[in-house]
């Protein structure tokens, strides 16, 4: 595990010489989908999480701007590279990777498979040594997706594990590995301009195992307003509160999401 996040954090490093490189393609609250950024597409995200109508909830997390692109020209091998920047925060900056095959693209109906790194904070320090805690969590994940029957959608299905120091439950203990599963469905297909098609509504919902800091999940729905604008809102949950959300100590938040591919 330890030579698979050095490898792609080396791959990180490399490719950001040539990117502008942020959020990873998620599915809703985390990266459970095998998506990758195509080459040369550049995504920007605004993405906001505030409680609602709950008077001793009162909060939000800081707002997260990201950019993921894709740096690899090859149908079957695809690489995105990124960067979230988190305001207001402390340590507002972290980085992500993540290099896979679509579905059907090594061999008539192969999985869509890929490993990625993310959530890599540049704070290394405990809460007793700089008075914020570590941002550094280091998370590599092993995914795998497949498109269901009858129009059902997608469902994409993996594995976890971050680092053991900063990945935590609310007892300080070790919370680490876990899972974490996706699924979207697309409804009422649209013709752009150049004659593409995309669906103007999805579906989406998403979960991960662990009482720490990514532990939880969501339901929503995007509506894309063209094949490279859309908007995302619904309920996320959390599977330990004081972790995943301390300040606001909510026990579920809403999210706004705003996604566009330039």
């Amino acid at each position: 595990m330890k030579r698979s996040m050095t490898i792609l954090a080396g791959i990180l490093t490399l490719a950001w010489a040539g990117a502008a490189g942020a959020t990873p393609s998620t599915t809703y609250w985390t990266p459970a989908t095998t998506d990758i950024q195509p080459y040369k597409v550049l995504h920007i995200g605004i993405d906001n999480y505030f409680t609602l109508g709950r008077k001793g909830e009162r909060g939000a997390f800081p707002t997260d701007v990201g950019l993921t692109i894709g740096v690899l020209p090859y149908e079957k091998l695809q690489l995105e590279v990124g960067m979230d920047m988190m305001e207001p925060s402390t340590d507002p900056f972290f980085f992500n990777a993540k290099i896979g095959s679509p579905e059907g693209a090594l061999f008539e109906g192969a999985l869509a498979i890929n490993v990625g790194i993310f959530n890599v904070g540049t704070d290394s320090g405990s809460a007793a040594e700089d008075g914020d805690g570590r941002t550094d969590y280091n998370i590599v994940d092993f995914m795998v997706g497949k498109s269901l029957p009858m129009g059902l959608g997608r469902v994409h299905a993996g594995v976890y594990y971050g680092n053991p120091a900063a990945l935590v439950d609310s007892n300080g203990e070790n919370e680490n590995a876990g899972f974490m599963i996706g699924w979207d469905m697309g409804i009422i297909r649209e013709k752009d301009s150049d004659g593409g098609e995309y669906h103007k509504w999805v579906f989406a919902a998403d979960y991960a195992s662990g009482k720490n800091a990514i532990g939880g999940g969501g339901v929503g729905v995007y509506h894309y307003f063209t094949r490279n604008i859309a908007v995302l809102t619904g309920p996320v949950w959390f599977n330990e509160p004081t972790v995943a959300s301390p300040n606001t100590n909510a026990k579920w938040v809403w999210t706004t999401q705003l996604d566009i591919n330039y």
